[in-house]
């Protein structure tokens, strides 16, 4: 176990409500509408009113989502003492509930809301945009402007690096297939084969439609309070434990940064291992369950890798061995993933932690689970939260 700086709000402030709406390929409604529904429903789950919020923090990704300001209004809060909004997309779950804890426990607020809102099938759509960036030219020139296929360059990478296959990638999905069948929000519940999988697809090698992401219209919030306000809510507490964030060198110049990044077949979750299992006084033993980041398969491989719970190259092999499935030692993404469950850029993945410490994630609640540890973010910046439960 390394040791590490503790951040100060570790174990003083903890999640307490979780809202959603619905996952689709079209809502129908605006993203302010979207935000407002989620929010209301995590301080309603929390059995909070919405006088006693005094802060809403959010991020986004090329505009497509709305002001943490604008859903403070349309919400009715009397009181704001704290609104933020960041230019991130995944990196930015953990990171900003880090920051709400941060503010709670210094004062500058009580409770917090956290969300993610956007129209993401409907409206402006990732795997589409075309990413600018210092080298956007050369990567233009080369063919290179969508981002699934700056990550499919880091899947290459790392397949080559350690030996795996294609198979290596597709083990992920199969097993995410796996509980996604009992998650009545997932968009993607059917099973999966081998064979299904080599039948999808490609979209950009070496990824096929199976290894990336659901895009999805919808929204998801997360209340942050402190232990002691949220022992008299009306969920159990889920409490920070572990956190850590880090931006390697080299990385924020341009989407993907492999023209600077050192190694293309690890992420920043190798990176930030010592501050999180440090922070958090524990080592990858300690989890019971895992909820990574997963835009695409191939950041399972490297979160699995990163954070020490599977050896180099042996991720694919963990998972092929059922660990990470119904039943296993380390379940992983059980809610499918956002793989499976639809890409709310992280936020779900977050939530999905929340409602497995609770015991209320339904048939598919991991029996007994006490610690999960959590990742946001795909490539060279990101964040990751251990997370307890308590009582």
């Amino acid at each position: 176990m390394a040791s590490a700086r503790r951040p100060a709000f570790l174990g003083r402030t903890a999640i307490v409500g979780v809202g959603m709406t619905a996952f689709t390929k079209s809502s129908g409604q605006t993203v302010l509408n979207l935000a407002t529904q989620a929010c209301r429903a995590a301080a309603s789950d929390a059995g909070v009113s919405l006088d006693q919020v005094d802060g809403v923090m959010s991020y986004s990704w090329h505009n497509d989502s709305v002001p943490s300001q604008a859903v403070a209004t349309a919400l009715g809060l009397p009181d704001c003492r704290l609104l933020t909004d960041v230019s991130l997309g995944g990196q930015a779950p953990c990171y900003l509930v880090m920051q709400a804890a941060a503010a709670i426990h210094v004062g500058m607020a009580r409770n917090v809301l956290v969300f993610r809102a956007l129209n993401g099938r409907s409206g402006v759509r990732v795997g589409s945009v075309q990413v600018p960036g210092l080298a956007a030219d050369f990567r233009y020139r080369a063919g290179v402007s969508a981002y699934p296929q700056i990550i499919a360059l880091w899947a290459r990478r790392y397949l080559i690096d350690t030996g795996g296959t294609p198979d290596d990638l597709a083990v992920v999905p199969i097993a995410q297939r796996h509980w996604a069948a009992d998650n009545d929000r997932a968009v993607r519940r059917s099973p999966l084969t081998m064979d299904g999988y080599h039948d999808s697809p490609m979209i950009a090698d070496p990824f096929r439609a199976a290894d990336c992401t659901t895009e999805v219209d919808g929204a998801c919030a997360l209340l942050i309070t402190s232990f002691d306000e949220a022992r008299d809510m009306r969920q159990t507490p889920v409490v920070l434990t572990g956190a850590a964030y880090r931006a390697g060198r080299g990385s924020g110049l341009d989407a993907g940064d492999s023209s600077w990044w050192p190694d293309l077949s690890r992420n920043y979750t190798w990176l930030l291992a010592p501050d999180l299992w440090g922070s958090a006084g524990m080592s990858p033993g300690d989890i019971d369950m895992a909820q990574l980041y997963d835009c695409f398969s191939s950041s399972v491989l490297f979160a699995l890798e990163g954070l020490g719970l599977a050896p180099r190259g042996g991720a694919a092999d963990l998972i092929r061995s059922g660990q990470t499935g119904p039943g296993g030692n380390l379940p992983v993404n059980t809610n499918g993933g956002l793989l499976c469950e639809g890409y709310v850029h992280g936020m779900n993945t977050l939530a999905e932690a929340v409602l497995q410490l609770q015991g209320r994630a339904g048939r598919r609640t991991v029996p007994a689970a006490r610690t999960c540890v959590v990742t946001s973010g795909a490539l060279t910046d990101g964040s990751a939260l251990v997370l307890a439960r308590t009582g």
